[in-house]
């Protein structure tokens, strides 16, 4: 005896309501995330000291000066560039070699020019820890 067996029907998906759903789910998420416009900016505050004991000075310095708007300062000597000032430090060293830094920068000195005083400084071959900091506000009084 034979038997009629039913074709196989292929099996399907219902993809049509599967991309109803994928819509409904990408339209969730768009309306309920939050855009930033901008970066945020970070605020550094650059410790500072109020007043140093006499007995912790120890002789003469001379003044490194880093001003708001880029001017490098060596005691009278302005540096044109800031991509210069290695040189003007290895200089300054050979003439003046027991003679010890002071950085003074202003308030608003940007943390970029900061780093290239940094690093002008290692490239003349003195000790970042060997230059004290002292920070100048705006209106001339220093902290």
């Amino acid at each position: 005896m034979i038997f009629e067996r039913p074709a196989p029907r292929a099996r399907q998906l219902p993809i049509v309501s599967m991309i109803d759903i994928l819509f409904i789910v990408l339209i969730f998420f768009i309306v309920s995330s939050e855009f930033k416009t901008k970066r945020p900016v970070v605020q550094i505050q650059l410790p500072t000291s109020r007043e140093v004991p006499a007995e912790l000075v120890s002789g003469e310095r001379s003044v490194l000066a880093v001003t708001a708007d880029g001017k490098v300062r060596i005691d009278d000597l302005e540096v044109p560039d800031l991509g210069l000032l290695g040189a003007y430090l290895q200089s300054f060293v050979k003439k003046n070699p027991d003679r010890k830094l002071e950085l003074e920068a202003d308030k608003g000195v940007s943390l970029e020019q900061l780093f290239g005083v940094r690093d002008a400084l290692t490239k003349a071959g003195l000790d970042i820890k060997d230059v004290p900091v002292r920070t100048e506000l705006p209106g001339g009084i220093e902290e």
